[in-house]
């Protein structure tokens, strides 16, 4: 009984650990998105980071990494929605579109879905502009994340024409291009920041756009 009641507390010893690592690891995520946006990343220097979320620096490469690093992981947390990276597969936009039987709700949940993504991810690539010309991690990282929204849209779109045809003389290339564009943060900025629509103008503008282009 002994022994069993040992190996209780080192687990849940070990479980209690893991959770504060976590929490500490979120709060550093946390601390520099909003210095990061503040002061820009080259004016954000991991002591900065380090100081403001009340960790060594030592302590922040171990649970995150680099500065470039800290960034991506900030830009995975955007794109998901969660505290941590979640495949394309399990977000709940995606299985909502793929459950869905009719083409053109499958576009409307999805412009839904852009519309609360760059709500969260637009600040972020502001960051990530500024970054890249002179930090290769971070352009290598950003074209990364780039070419899986393609590989992405290919599948999306691959799963809307199974529920429709496609425009006459569209092929599912073409669509998925067409997809990638306009789900782009240079798009949304452009329509919201630039021109002053409302995200909710932005979302419906694309949902109806989706089915001119793409549909019959």
């Amino acid at each position: 009984m002994r022994h069993m009641a040992r190996n209780v507390k080192r687990s849940y010893d070990g479980a209690g650990r893991r959770a504060q690592s976590e929490a500490t690891r979120q709060r550093i995520i946390d601390t520099a998105r909003s210095l990061m946006l503040e002061r820009g990343y080259r004016r954000t220097s991991v002591a900065d980071i380090a100081a403001a979320a009340s960790v060594n620096v030592d302590t922040l490469y171990q649970l995150v990494g680099r500065k470039a690093s800290i960034l991506r992981e900030i830009v995975e947390q955007a794109i998901s929605g969660e505290d941590q990276a979640v495949p394309a597969e399990e977000r709940d936009y995606v299985v909502a579109v793929r459950a869905e039987p009719d083409a053109r709700q499958k576009l409307r949940i999805y412009a839904s879905a852009v519309r609360r993504t760059q709500h969260r991810l637009a600040p972020i690539v502001r960051v990530i502009l500024e970054a890249a010309p002179s930090e290769p991690g971070v352009a290598a990282f950003w074209h990364e994340i780039t070419e899986r929204r393609a590989a992405n849209m290919r599948t999306f779109i691959a799963d809307v024409a199974q529920a429709s045809p496609l425009r006459d003389g569209l092929s599912q290339d073409k669509a998925a291009d067409i997809v990638w564009t306009l789900n782009s943060t240079d798009v949304y900025l452009l329509m919201t920041s630039d021109r002053g629509w409302s995200s909710e103008e932005f979302e419906e503008w694309l949902g109806d756009a989706w089915e001119r282009l793409l549909l019959p």
